[in-house]
């Protein structure tokens, strides 16, 4: 389903998918199957989205960032795919970020661009993230630091 005022310009997007009101959708990323993206949503186009993934409203996910499959992305966290932004700078180099399987990342969270958050892995609300988080442990705080492991995960589905 894609919501009559989203401005949704990939043909690809399944039907499985949910693409809410005032989403932008950039005509070449892959968005897969059962997603969820809620309104207000922005999705450039050198995206990858896998399978039953919910991005909830306010999230702009830019270039270079792929969230794997059953990954869940809290409302209004910020992306970033460049480590020294400035306004009309030709020579910026892109660094890709990573959201493995099954990783949930809470609201209100800053993700450094080149960074890995892997399988299983969650992120507390309104966390900085600025290093890669392993596997199957929760991070929080600014910046993000080791809490605990997640012995209660699933995510073998």
């Amino acid at each position: 389903m894609i919501h009559r005022l989203a401005d949704c310009m990939n043909p690809n997007v399944p039907e499985s998918t949910n693409v809410w009101q005032f989403c932008v959708v950039f005509p070449k990323c892959k968005i897969g199957e059962n997603c969820n993206i809620c309104a207000n949503v922005l999705i450039e186009n050198d995206v990858v989205i896998g399978n039953n993934v919910t991005i909830k409203c306010g999230v702009q996910v830019w270039d270079g960032i792929t969230l794997e499959d059953d990954v869940l992305v809290g409302a209004n966290t910020s992306f970033t795919n460049d480590m020294y932004p400035r306004s009309h700078n030709k020579d910026w180099k892109l660094l890709r970020t990573r959201v493995c399987r099954g990783a949930s990342i809470g609201a209100g969270c800053v993700i450094l661009p080149g960074l890995t958050i892997g399988e299983g892995a969650m992120v507390g609300a309104g966390s900085v993230v600025t290093k890669d988080i392993p596997a199957g442990e929760l991070w929080m705080g600014n910046p993000a630091r080791f809490y605990k492991k997640i012995e209660d995960v699933d995510i073998s589905r």
